[in-house]
Formats: C-alpha cells, structure tokens, sequence
C-alpha cells in the first residue's frame, strides 16, 4: 500500500502515482467557481499526458469554466481494505481543433448519456495531491 506508519495510517501520494490512480477510474468531480459560489459536476473522464479531458453540453458548467478557467478535479475508490483520494488543481480550456478532439476521442471518451456532448474540455494541472489509506475492518 505504501509508506503510511504504525502511528499514521495515511499515505501521501506521488504525482506519478495520482496519475496512474486517475487513469484507473472514469468518472470524478469537476469543482468550478462562478461568483462567489463553487459548484460541483460529475463527469467521465479520460487521463493522457497528464492532462484530464472530459465533454460537456452547453450550460452552466462550459460557461463557469469559459468565464473562470481555474478548477479543481477529485476522484476517489472505496475498496474492500483501502481508499483513496486524489485531488487536482489547474486550469482549464475548450479544445477547438479537429485534430484535438479526433485524439481524445481516440483514447475512449464517450458521453454516458444521450445528450448532446459536443465540447472538449482538458484540464492542466497546476498541483495534484492525493491520499491512501486502509480502511476500518467493519
């Protein structure tokens, strides 16, 4: 599981770890501030590069993130004997290129529902953290 001790059972995560427990999971929280309120949006994701990328409709989360691109992204897993949370903080944009949507596509992102998905957003971090540890024998 890692280096957490007897005394402390939390382990801090590596960056090149968070990222690979990143690409483990598909679907996490995209947390954005319009005003003086912070909202918070589900979606499915896919990881490359270090980069997060995920689509989205037109509606409140694409113009929060048009006017505010600063954003934060968690995922987490509950497992049978461990969990873990990463957190990831950076800045996002609208892919506009064919080419860069034709690539992300590439790498499996599919709506889960049927709506009308058309934007690409990727997400850059500026900081990922991230936290594991084992859970309580219930």
């Amino acid at each position: 599981m890692g280096d957490a001790s007897d005394s402390d059972p939390i382990n801090v995560l590596s960056e090149d770890r968070c990222w690979e427990l990143l690409a483990s999971e598909r679907v996490g929280r995209l947390v954005v501030v319009f005003g003086d309120r912070a909202e918070i949006y589900p979606v499915n994701y896919v990881t490359k590069d270090r980069k997060i990328f995920f689509r989205s409709s037109e509606g409140n989360k694409l113009l929060e993130l048009t006017v505010h691109p600063i954003a934060a992204f968690e995922v987490d897993h509950i497992g049978d004997d461990d969990a873990w949370s990463v957190v990831v903080h950076g800045r996002a944009r609208v892919v506009r290129t064919l080419d860069e949507t034709t690539a992300i596509d590439a790498l499996g992102l599919t709506p889960w529902v049927p709506d009308a998905k058309y934007n690409y957003v990727e997400v850059t971090a500026s900081e990922v953290s991230g936290r594991q540890f084992p859970l309580i024998a219930r």
